[in-house]
């Protein structure tokens, strides 16, 4: 095992974790402020969703009543939903890059443990991997 690279990894997770730390709360509080409104192309739909996704808000416009088209409708309000929970997921990515390598960045935005587990492993020196 070579202890010098080993501590040049703890040394460079140390730091990481001295970056997340210092920006934590900043982080935190930017992130809850994090929200994303669209309105469809054809001005009908309203939607606003929160840093993960949420809907919290949907707003109809009065013309709407004028095409009692339901599948339409039910279109227009699943896609404005997508684009404004693009929006914001784009925003908390922009907000939580700089604390994440970039080698990992990808598995935190999915959520997969495996994967940041994995890739931390791989960063490690050993005599045979797994």
């Amino acid at each position: 095992m070579d202890v010098q690279a080993l501590r040049a990894r703890a040394d460079e997770l140390m730091a990481q974790f001295e970056r997340m730390r210092s920006g934590v709360g900043d982080l935190q509080q930017q992130l809850k402020t994090v929200k994303a409104t669209v309105t469809s192309e054809d001005g009908l739909v309203t939607v606003t969703v929160g840093p993960r996704g949420q809907v919290t808000k949907v707003e109809f416009d009065p013309r709407i009543y004028r095409r009692p088209n339901s599948k339409e409708l039910s279109a227009t309000v699943t896609e404005t939903i997508r684009r404004a929970t693009e929006q914001a997921m784009a925003e908390v990515e922009k907000l939580v890059r700089p604390f994440v390598p970039d080698s990992q960045f990808q598995a935190y935005i999915d959520h997969d443990l495996d994967g940041i587990f994995r890739q931390l492993d791989s960063e490690l020196p050993g005599e045979e991997r797994r």
